[in-house]
């Protein structure tokens, strides 16, 4: 009787051996949430920046290949409900890519019939609520929702839609836009503060009225400082009510204004550092915004490509998430078909540039043609 050898039993190799165990199941960074919301509030030009780019990234259609399947998508994308107040897919992407450039995260749900199937609406959901782990393997997600301090798994992953900004190697959660700006938003802040602070001040006069007694009249002074300052309140009451009063005094009165000789902090410079921090971070050209900064025509040209390929890649952030809610209306409809995003184009000058390369392309060609038949 031959005893072989104990064959040694080999651990299963994971699919994906630097993935992490378990992904954290809420951001870390919750307390940032407020604070990029505080400064987008408080900072006018951060929140028409953000709204900027929102408008900015263009309409766009869905293209299938099936005619019937086409026109039910079309009526689809323009008439279904959004949350309690909303209507069409173009309000739920703009407060999707709302939340994704403010928290760096954006989360949505596909509303479905429980009985059919049917998708029935679109939901936005908040960032704070909705956290993301790892599932049974590597690709598998789980989303978890935060109620109270419990928290549940939610039983449809299939059915959120989850899109991060910019996240780190190997982590879940994205990156806010505004990063950073908390700190620049601070002192811009001070710097507004400390300005209506002094127009405040100098909006605001007040007198210094110095009452010199001759050394004769010594022993009336303190009656006739008296009678200056009664009449002197008197002449102010009288001007906040409009009227015009003289101020008649004997003696030698000396009157000043209080704060005459400050001169007013000049803040032009770094405000406008700040700003140009801040705009650089949020990727927008100042003249969108209404600070004429660009000195030349070229230089406004090279800041608007500079956005476009911004915004290029923001709809290609978003577009998977448009992609599965087409997809799901028709699978759920029955359609199995090839699904493609056509956006619009982002201005008239792209238009035009393109339409002049062709014309370029189309001169050579016939340049060359010439000088081949010759």
């Amino acid at each position: 009787m031959r005893f072989g050898k104990k064959k040694r039993r080999e651990e299963p190799v994971p699919a994906c051996t630097i993935a992490r165990a378990q992904a954290e199941e809420f951001p870390v960074q919750l307390y940032a949430y407020d604070l990029f919301e505080k400064v987008r509030r408080t900072v006018p030009i951060v929140d028409a920046a953000v709204s900027k780019l929102i408008r900015l990234i263009g309409s766009f259609t869905v293209e299938c290949g099936d005619a019937a399947a086409q026109r039910a998508l079309d009526a689809f994308l323009e008439e279904v409900p959004v949350g309690l107040t909303g209507q069409s897919v173009y309000s739920f992407i703009d407060s999707y890519l709302d939340s994704l450039l403010v928290y760096g995260n954006a989360v949505g749900e596909i509303v479905t019939d429980p009985e059919t199937g049917w998708v029935t609406g679109l939901w936005n959901g908040r960032v704070t609520d909705v956290g993301v782990r790892q599932g049974g393997h590597a690709m598998d997600r789980q989303y978890v929702l935060r109620r109270g301090s419990e928290a549940m798994v939610l039983p449809h992953p299939e059915r959120i839609l989850f899109t991060a900004l910019k996240p780190p190697a190997g982590g879940v959660y994205g990156v806010s836009l505004l990063q950073g700006l908390p700190a620049m938003a601070e002192i811009l802040l001070r710097i507004y503060e400390c300005v209506g602070s002094n127009f405040e001040r100098a909006g605001n006069v007040r007198y210094a009225v110095t009452y010199k007694p001759d050394p004769a009249e010594a022993g009336f002074a303190a009656d006739r400082a008296k009678d200056i300052a009664a009449q002197w309140s008197e002449g102010m009451r009288a001007a906040a009510r409009g009227e015009i009063r003289d101020f008649v005094s004997v003696g030698d009165v000396e009157i000043r204004v209080i704060g005459a000789e400050g001169v007013m902090p000049a803040t032009e410079v770094p405000v406008r550092q700040l700003l140009e921090q801040m705009l650089s971070k949020l990727s927008v050209p100042p003249f969108l915004l209404g600070l004429n900064w660009s000195s030349t025509e070229r230089m406004s040209a090279q800041q608007a490509d500079i956005l476009t390929s911004e915004l290029e890649y923001y709809r290609r952030l978003i577009e998977p998430v448009i992609l599965r809610i087409a997809r799901s209306y028709l699978a759920a409809g029955g359609w199995h078909t090839h699904t493609r995003v056509v956006w619009d184009h982002i201005n008239l000058q792209d238009e035009v540039e393109l339409a002049q390369a062709q014309l370029y392309r189309a001169q050579a060609a016939e340049i060359e043609a010439r000088l081949a038949d010759a």
